[in-house]
């Protein structure tokens, strides 16, 4: 599903046929999980095909290569137009881009030399499908904010979004939501999370999450809409009595959630904040806010 025998990528200033790009069996991030990735959209508006927030993404990129002692030479600008020639070399408009810097042949525990980027892009739906969601509590918690930079993008960081998943589906549930080591709600696996209660919206704040690209977007939306929003610290148990709640990321853009833990949010999604707020986020990276797009 994410390449065809047509699909170019690019790989360290290369454009490839797919079947050709290789990689060291020996690197660092094979082996040890060292390494940041973005997940980003594009889309096709009437004034052409747009990358959404191309430059917040790229600068959570480097951010993150920072944090990870990894060298990305690139610039946000540089890594923004080759994403453009990378969605015109595959013909694609609506499209998931997916930028990996992974590094090179080390079997020490210290940064490598090497330093690799890929780029590839394929047609990819909501991540989290369009049905509203049933939710489990997951028995694995978001890694100790002391033991990881947890507001970077690494690609070892996602074993635990891979268990909480696994779990959460093994149990007959869509999706997992993750607890901080405090026992208060984080974020899913792969998507932040919102709940609504008495007309004011409620999500975890910064420290224990990821720092999500979509999540602030539905910060600025909120504003837009006049809609309340307040950052804390709140238990499952707190989320049981919830009007309606929703998980937000590029890949899930904004997905509705029917339940957690089996306890029935009380409004039809269709009355929620949430569903208002779904409907602004596509009007805004598909028609109306060309201002908002990083164009080049």
């Amino acid at each position: 599903m994410y390449y065809n025998e047509k699909s170019t990528v690019y790989l360290n200033g290369y454009w490839l046929p797919v079947k050709e790009a290789q990689t060291n069996l020996y690197s660092q991030t094979l082996h040890y999980g060292s390494g940041v990735f973005e997940g980003i959209r594009s889309y096709a508006t009437e004034d052409g095909v747009r990358i959404f927030k191309a430059k917040e993404h790229f600068e959570r990129l480097k951010y993150s290569a920072e944090k990870m002692h990894i060298k990305l030479d690139l610039s946000v600008e540089e890594l923004t137009q080759l994403s453009y020639e990378l969605l015109e070399r595959n013909n694609l408009t609506n499209a998931y881009l997916r930028p990996l810097v992974y590094l090179g042949e080390n079997m020490s525990l210290q940064p490598t030399e090497e330093v690799n980027v890929f780029l590839c892009t394929w047609e990819w739906g909501k991540y989290l499908g369009d049905d509203l969601l049933k939710v489990m509590t997951s028995s694995y918690q978001r890694p100790n904010p002391k033991s990881c930079h947890v507001e970077a993008k690494v690609v070892g960081h996602y074993t635990n979004s891979i268990l909480a998943t696994t779990e959460a589906k093994q149990k007959g549930f869509d999706e997992a939501l993750l607890l901080d080591m405090n026992e208060n709600v984080a974020e899913g696996p792969g998507a932040n999370f919102f709940y609504e209660k008495d007309e004011v919206l409620y999500t975890a704040p910064l420290g224990n999450i990821l720092p999500g690209i979509t999540r602030q977007t539905i910060f600025e939306l909120a504003e837009k809409l006049e809609y309340e929003v307040v950052e804390k610290f709140f238990t499952p148990e707190e989320v049981y009595n919830a009007d309606g709640a929703f998980f937000t990321g590029t890949a899930a853009e904004v997905a509705g959630i029917d339940s957690l833990d089996n306890h029935k949010f009380k409004l039809e999604w269709e009355d929620t904040m949430g569903c208002q707020l779904a409907r602004a986020y596509r009007r805004r990276v598909c028609q109306n806010e060309y201002q908002q797009f990083d164009l080049v």
